[in-house]
């Protein structure tokens, strides 16, 4: 099978929430019933474990960045992609390559496909299940020493929960997919600490009274073991702003955080090109987990390690920056879908941005918090562009217009993203900032359109 036979095969199982059920989507006897005749690819390295709702991508690419600093064989498992599949299982850094994805994909297929015929699965794995059984074996392959799982969706049903995670990472917890796992912070709460094992080890943060019981009463329920990061954690606000500082590397100039850290008894400064407020609690859980990780055993990880690995991770659509250059203004691009990263994205373009003027791309899944996010967000905006990305899940420009009727700001709109990244551009003045937002999928394209790093 051709890698794009493959990928075609995978995106013909549909996108891996739309018109299911929670019944049907999360089934971890059925994930078991795959890797079982896989010979369990999970059993056969060691895992952790990270959830929550925002946040969780960039604590992994961190963690991974660290443990590949200090020299550990390190296994990274993401979703979604931003534009390639093979974003979503990295080794070393590395994503897999398109032969290795074929053939991994035809080797769980066939399996899928038998078990089928046996009736000992009713139905075939849905998307999100086949990459993280292609995952799992890829990095059994690989004999990887470690692997950084995140969560693909809640915690306690989700296809990545059969591992036994050496450590279990909570990063923030809010409203999202409330379909799926419920319609309160501690609903959601108590989907994401299904990740926590009895007796285990969890690193995490304090976060809003409602997580913070249904984390806490889980730990002791579980006679788990609580890793609190607060004390890697700088002064968040309003003090994080005086290390918001310009890196002088001449090749690539950018906005990095700078800040003295005491980590395995040593101080070092952290340097991390991941900014925003909210990323200095993901860089904290990261550290966390990091040192926890050095105290079973996993040798090579020191504080010099911990600083290199963060000096070195990249995790594009976070706060991305596209310098300007000659017919194009300067751009962020951040995947913020929700209304929790719609104030992280507020705050942190407040914090770089307060003086020039913003343009606006927007467009959102229909099933996303959208009236939320635009009375978070347009309110900063010189001009806004609602658009539609490439995706069945997309909400129309209309829909967007009636979903922001409140926030009062006129919206233009351009239902096809390359035509609304040229309007973008011809209204663009001296100074101003493109701002493309709202969903993974619109920032995707967005960097496919004009070249970005991914």
């Amino acid at each position: 099978m051709s890698y794009e036979t493959a990928v075609a095969r995978m995106f013909a199982l549909g996108h891996e929430l739309a018109g299911l059920t929670p019944s049907h989507k999360f089934d971890l006897a059925h994930m078991r019933v795959l890797l079982q005749a896989m010979d369990h690819p999970e059993r056969r390295f060691p895992s952790v474990l990270i959830a929550g709702t925002n946040g969780k991508g960039s604590t992994a690419a961190t963690l991974a960045s660290i443990l590949r600093a200090s020299g550990l064989k390190t296994g990274l498992y993401t979703s979604p992609h931003l534009v390639r599949i093979n974003e979503r299982i990295r080794v070393n850094g590395k994503e897999i390559r398109d032969d290795e994805f074929a053939s991994l994909h035809g080797d769980v297929d066939r399996v899928a496909e038998r078990l089928e015929e046996r009736a000992e699965l009713p139905w075939h794995p849905s998307f999100f299940e086949m990459m993280t059984a292609i995952g799992f074996e890829y990095f059994a392959r690989e004999k990887v020493d470690l692997a950084v799982l995140e969560v693909g969706m809640g915690g306690r049903l989700d296809a990545t929960n059969v591992v036994e995670p050496r450590v279990s990472v909570i990063t923030d917890i809010s409203l999202d997919h409330q379909k799926f796992l419920g319609n309160t912070v501690g609903e959601i709460a108590r989907e994401k600490v299904g990740i926590i094992r009895p007796g285990g080890v969890v690193v995490t943060l304090p976060q809003q009274p409602e997580a913070n019981d249904v984390i806490g009463n889980t730990i002791l329920e579980l006679g788990a073991r609580a890793v609190n990061a607060v004390s890697y954690v700088p002064p968040v606000s309003p003090g994080s702003s005086k290390y918001l500082v310009l890196s002088t590397a001449p090749s690539n100039p950018r906005w990095i955080y700078r800040y003295p850290l005491a980590v395995l008894g040593e101080q070092f400064l952290v340097e991390t090109s991941l900014v925003g407020r909210h990323q200095l609690r993901n860089v904290a859980l990261a550290i966390a987990a990091a040192a926890e990780l050095s105290e079973q055993g996993f040798g090579g990880i020191t504080a010099k390690s911990i600083e290199s690995g963060i000096r070195e991770t990249r995790w594009p659509g976070r706060l991305q920056v596209i310098a300007g250059r000659p017919g194009w203004p300067e751009m962020v691009l951040d995947v913020a879908h929700n209304p929790a990263g719609a104030w992280a994205l507020r705050s942190a373009l407040s914090e770089r941005y307060e003086d020039r003027p913003l343009i606006f791309i927007f467009g959102a899944m229909r099933d996303k918090a959208i009236s939320e996010m635009t009375e978070i967000l347009f309110p900063l905006a010189d001009r806004v562009i609602a658009t539609r990305p490439e995706n069945p899940r997309a909400a129309s420009t209309k829909e967007i217009r009636q979903a922001a009727a409140r926030t009062g700001v006129e919206i233009e709109a351009v239902d096809n993203v390359g035509r609304a990244l040229e309007r973008a551009r011809v209204l663009a003045s001296a100074g101003t900032v493109v701002v493309v937002t709202g969903s993974i999928y619109l920032v995707g394209e967005v960097i496919r359109k004009v070249g970005a790093e991914v």
